[in-house]
Order: structure tokens, then sequence, then C-alpha cells
């Protein structure tokens, strides 16, 4: 007879990783939304493959043309194809988005870092700081910074990017401030380690979870404002490819030829939807308190 196994069904575990990707895939909303930011990814990546006409190939014959079977969302004042314009347009949001938030991560980070460790008069300096931005309306300031540096892709990352600092800045010291009187921070302090490898190995980590939620929703937001300083003439230069400067040279054809303005702005509007549904549901699935 077989020995009979007496070991008891433990569950497999999995790293947090995977538990994450698992409650994040559960949620409908979400997966849709990743299927969505994979596409615009996609479309930027790829966009000299998949593009059907050269983004400012100039056709003055087929000027203000509907959609077609040669060219599915229309041309535009200049008989330029808009499929393809959007698409070499989700180079420009996508990477205004990354690096826009990339500055505002860094810089929020460290100062919410500093802010939240040391306290006293550098915190209240800088939280001081961080209330006069925020004091200011943002698409204010971003036309203020922009004013300030001149037109041009470089300057709108810039001025997106300093404009989303206090929000991060205000969720690192928060963190902070709850984390670093904790035990394991003591015991690592105890043990002779400095502020500087307190804060980045023990203290900083446990902040990650709602850094990942806000860069994911102010990705959205970051799209919309550089399409809203282009729609005002502060953003990308004409001709280059933007969905916010082909609103605003649509909007004059409107009423003749509203293709020119529905589909940039449904390009718009699908990005900061779907990054939006992305960090509805990354927060669910980083959120301890709704663990199945």
């Amino acid at each position: 007879m077989s020995a009979i196994s007496t070991k008891p069904n433990v569950p497999k575990k999995h790293s947090k990783l995977q538990e994450t990707w698992r409650r994040f895939s559960k949620n409908g909303r979400a997966v849709v939304g990743l299927c969505i930011v994979i596409m615009l990814v996609l479309c930027a990546v790829l966009a000299p493959i998949i593009s059907p006409y050269e983004p400012n190939a100039q056709d003055p014959r087929n000027r203000l043309q509907g959609p077609s079977a040669d060219h599915w969302f229309g041309t535009d004042e200049l008989g330029r194809d808009i499929l393809s314009r959007i698409i070499y347009g989700a180079r420009i949001s996508m990477s205004v988005g990354l690096i826009a938030i990339c500055i505002s991560l860094i810089g929020g980070v460290t100062l919410g870092a500093i802010a939240g460790y040391y306290g006293g008069t550098i915190d209240n300096i800088i939280m001081r700081c961080m209330d006069v931005l925020l004091s200011i309306p943002t698409i204010l300031l971003n036309i203020s910074i922009v004013a300030a540096l001149g037109s041009g892709l470089q300057n709108v990352m810039i001025a997106i990017g300093v404009s989303s600092i206090p929000g991060y800045c205000r969720i690192v010291r928060a963190s902070i401030l709850s984390l670093r009187d904790q035990d394991f921070v003591e015991a690592s302090r105890a043990a002779g380690a400095n502020d500087f490898f307190l804060i980045t190995r023990h203290i900083l980590p446990n902040c990650l979870a709602p850094l990942i939620v806000q860069a994911t929703l102010k990705i959205g937001a970051a799209i919309l404002s550089c399409a809203s300083m282009s729609f005002l003439g502060l953003g990308i230069v004409p001709p280059t490819a933007e969905w916010g400067s082909m609103l605003s040279t649509g909007r004059d054809f409107l009423r003749d030829a509203p293709h020119v303005c529905i589909f940039p702005g449904l390009a718009i509007m699908a990005a900061v939807f779907s990054m939006n549904l992305v960090g509805d549901g990354l927060r669910d699935a980083l959120d301890p308190k709704l663990k199945d």
C-alpha cells in the first residue's frame, strides 16, 4: 500500500507584484483602460510604420474632406491626413505625460522626504513654498512658466512637471511623518544607518503605493494640460502634430468640417479616460483595506 500523505495543503504564496496584478486584472474597467493605454503607446512607438501618410504632407485639392476609404478620419484645412497626425500626436502627448511626471516625481519626492524627515524650520519653508504653488490655478501657473521660458515641447514638460510637484511633496511628507518613528526605522538607526540610507531603503519603499496611483492619474492630467496649452497657442509649435494644436486650428472649421475637431478631441478623451481607469484600478489593487 502506498503511504498516505499527511502534509497539509498550504496555499501557494504569491509575490506582491503577482497579487497586485491578480487584483488589478479582476477590475474590468481598469483592464479596458490598460488596453487603451497600450494601444496609444504602440501608436506612439510604431507611428512611422502604421501611419498611412506623412503627418505634414499637404494636399490642398482634398482639404477638409470627410472620412473616406483613403482618409479614415478625413483631412484638415491643408489637406493633411488627420489619422496620421493623431498617430504622430500620440508621441507628443505620451512623452509629455511621462517626462513631466518624472520631473514632478523627482522634485516632489526629494522635497517631501526632506520636509517630512527633518521637520522644523526646513519643513515650514518647503511646505509654505508648496502652499504658494497650490494657491495658483494650475493652468495659470503653466502659462506663466511657459511665457517666461518660451513655447516649445521642452518648456511645456518643465511647466507641467513643476506645477505637479506640490501633490507628490505632500504625499511623501505625510507618509514619512507616519513612518520615521516606527520600530524598524529606529532599529536601523541604532545599527548605524545614516539618514540617506534610512530614507531610501526603509521609508520611501513604503510610500510607493500612493505615489504610483498619483503618478498614473497625473499622466492623464499632464496630457490634458499639454493639449490645453497647445490650444491656447503656448504649447507645441505648428506644424508639429499635437492633439491640442489640432483642436485649436480646427475650431475655425467646426461648422463646415466638424471631423477636424472631433477626432483629436476623441483622442484626448481616450488618453485621459484610460489613464484615469488605470489609476483607479491601481488604487483598488494596492489598497490593503480592500484585500479579498
